[in-house]
């Protein structure tokens, strides 16, 4: 019998008395055949991945292709949202408060002619775009007579066209604004006509909410310190 490997036969030599290292090794070890399996995969599943990773590849250079959408800070710095030079004409926005002065009748309903707590609650989260405003009162005395059309109603500021002075920003902090909604006649016999005007005061204090906020939230009747 061929003398065992000194590897194996040390191996068994930990486990076991010296005279049954032989044969262990013997009839169990040394005829005993070993199986190997194949590790590699078979060329189908090779094709397979490698069309996977393919197609991952040719996807991100699909998104690396495509242009990102600019972030909030990027469109700020470029200016997407300031009203340009070229723009800044009372007769451009004319058109959008003909439209708000529709939405305005159409929202308050019979309730232009009589006011109240449900005109309030309904203006209160109406749609300013397009309105025409005037500053009433003003922490800033340079501020007060400021009329036009609001063609940006932000967080904290109010942008006005005025007819003859061109783009206004205006905070809302202290400062009262007063609309007006001209009433059609009662009995509808003629648009252009006009019986009466329905003029509201709204508090910029009160206004410290984006437009689209504002529309989706309650207000609630409540002592006004500042007033």
């Amino acid at each position: 019998m061929a003398a065992p490997q000194p590897l194996t036969q040390e191996l068994l030599a930990r486990a076991h008395a010296p005279d049954s290292v032989n044969r262990i090794f013997g009839e169990k070890i040394q005829h005993r055949t070993l199986h190997l399996r194949r590790s590699s995969p078979p060329p189908s599943a090779l094709n397979a991945r490698n069309a996977r990773r393919k197609a991952r590849f040719e996807e991100k250079e699909k998104q690396k292709q495509k242009p990102r959408p600019l972030s909030s800070r990027q469109r700020r710095n470029l200016g997407l949202h300031d009203v340009p030079a070229t723009g800044q004409s009372y007769d451009i926005y004319a058109g959008l408060n003909k439209l708000w002065v529709s939405y305005a009748r159409e929202l308050l309903g019979r309730e232009i002619y009589t006011g109240g707590t449900g005109a309030a609650a309904k203006l209160a989260s109406a749609e300013l775009h397009g309105a025409t405003a005037e500053v009433v009162r003003s922490r800033c005395a340079g501020r007060v007579g400021i009329q036009g059309i609001i063609v940006r109603d932000r967080k904290f500021v109010i942008e006005i066209i005025t007819k003859n002075r061109g783009l206004k920003i205006v905070p809302k902090d202290g400062t009262t604004f007063k609309i007006q909604v001209p009433a059609p006649l009662e009995d509808n016999t003629a648009e252009s006509e006009v019986s009466q005007v329905f003029a509201f005061e709204v508090h910029g204090d009160q206004l410290m909410l984006r437009s689209a906020d504002r529309a989706n939230r309650k207000f609630k009747q409540h002592f006004l310190k500042n007033l």
